[in-house]
Formats: structure tokens, sequence, C-alpha cells
């Protein structure tokens, strides 16, 4: 086969793939958004933004996002800093911490449901410390602090293993000769992770941020877990525009805005965290 045409060939089932499962599909829920079956229309946007459960859910998904992504990347770089420093055990505690990344959104929430529910290990501890006389529902609208809490710890708990994996592989290619180097000029470990490690982690840092920055504007299994009705975000929105109120335009508009804003932060890390030619994770 022709050397200039090979390329093109190998790229070739993947751009398939992309353009009927996802180029397609995007196409018809775009289509659905802009049109109640008169034609063109911006209705459905209207109907979406003036619910009254829009500001809401859109301010309890930002501050989800704001609290929950800065405190996973600090996390993140503080346990796979520590990793890359081990000699021995060190695939082991790898092993170890990643564990939450093969759970499920539903079933961290349900695991963390189990810890905090009236009848949980939480109530249970607190009780057999005389701390309280009888479980206490904490879960509930009397409580809203405390959900909050409840559905940012099980996000930390079963995303930042997503931000780890990419740090300590962006890492693992940062040349030792630098460290070598930065020792015997007398560098502490401090300065050597702000002048050597950050640098050279940015393109690493970018994808994990961007990752896990989209990722939390589409959490709704542990808040589906957690706090049901009492947490209303945007995707438990569209769920419900979907399935409860049967209105697909809704849907599929209320979708088209959660990209929208998901691209609009992309792009201020894109800028913020800007990558230099060449340089890779």
């Amino acid at each position: 086969m022709n050397a200039r045409i090979l390329p093109y060939v190998l790229i070739l089932p993947v751009t398939l793939f992309l353009g009927v499962f996802f180029l397609y599909p995007f196409v018809l829920v775009a289509q659905q958004a802009f049109s109640t079956g008169d034609g063109f229309t911006l209705d459905n946007f209207r109907d979406v933004v003036s619910y009254w459960k829009f500001p809401i859910s859109l301010k309890n998904t930002l501050l989800l996002a704001a609290l929950v992504v800065p405190l996973q990347l600090a996390l993140s770089l503080l346990m796979a800093t520590m990793v890359s420093r081990m000699h021995r055990g060190r695939d082991m505690v790898l092993y170890i911490w990643t564990i939450p990344l093969g759970i499920s959104d539903l079933a961290a929430g349900i695991i963390w449901l189990a810890i905090f529910e009236q009848s949980g290990f939480l109530n249970s501890m607190m009780s057999g410390l005389g701390v309280i006389d009888r479980p206490m529902n904490l879960l509930s609208y009397q409580h809203p602090g405390i959900v909050f809490l409840a559905i940012a710890l099980a996000e930390i708990w079963r995303a930042t293993a997503i931000m780890l994996v990419i740090l300590v592989a962006g890492i693992g290619l940062i040349p030792k000769e630098y460290y070598e180097a930065a020792e015997v000029f007398g560098a502490s470990r401090w300065k050597q992770f702000l002048r050597i490690t950050l640098p050279m982690l940015r393109p690493s840092l970018q994808t994990a941020l961007i990752l896990r920055v989209v990722l939390a504007f589409e959490v709704f299994a542990v808040v589906a877990a957690l706090g049901g009705t009492l947490f209303p975000v945007l995707m438990g929105e569209i769920y419900s525009y979907q399935f409860d109120l049967q209105n697909n335009g809704a849907a599929a508009a209320l979708a088209l805005i959660v990209l929208a804003i998901s691209i609009f932060f992309t792009l201020i890390i894109l800028r913020v965290l800007r990558v230099p030619k060449g340089a890779s994770i």
C-alpha cells in the first residue's frame, strides 16, 4: 500500500467510530435542543434557564467543583510525589491508592451512604463515644452542610486516583539528571519540587485538571445516592427532564449548557497552564 495513504487508512476506523457514536448523536441532541416541532427556536433554553431549580443546581455544581478539584489536585500531587520517591513497595501503595478508580460512581455513593446514614458507621461511633444520645438523620434537609460534606468526601475519595495516575506518569518522565544536579547545588526537596517538578509537570497537570473539571460538572450518581433531591445538580436536572418530565428538548438544552460550561473552563485551564510546543505528558 502507498505510504502516503496508509496513515489515512489506519485512522479510518477511529474516524468512523467517532462519526457514528459521537458526532451523529451530538447532532441529534443539538437538533432536539433547538427545536420544538415548529422549526428553530430557543424556547427550550429559556424554559431551562427560567426554571427555579436551575440557579440552585448550577450553584451546587460549581461549589462542589470549586471545593473538590483543588483538594484533589493538592492530594494527588502529594501522593504522586511520595510514590515517586519510594524505592520499595511503590507498586503496592499505588495499587491500594487507585482501588477507588475501579469502583463505579453509584457504588462509591452507596459506600459513603453506609457511613453517613442514620444506622451507619458515623452514628454508631458517635453514639458509642457518648457524643449523641440517639442516632441522627445526618443526610436530611436539616443538615445541608453535612449533605454537602458527605458528597464532597465521596467525590474526593472516588476520583482523586484519576489525577494521581496521570501525575505519577508525568513525574516518571522527568529526567533524573535534573534532581541530581539540584542536589549537587544543595537545593532542598521543596525547592526541587517548586523549580523542577511543577514546571516539568505542567502538561500532566493540564491533562489531569481538564479531565477532572469536566467530570466534576458531570457528577450525578454520588449526589443521587447521598443527597437525592436535597442537593440538586445540573446532571440530576437533565435526568429529571428526560425521564421524570419526559421533556427531551429541555434535557438536550441543559446538556448543551453543561457542555458549554465544560468548554469554557477547559479553555481557561489551557490558557493558564499553556504547554510549550513539543511538550507531552
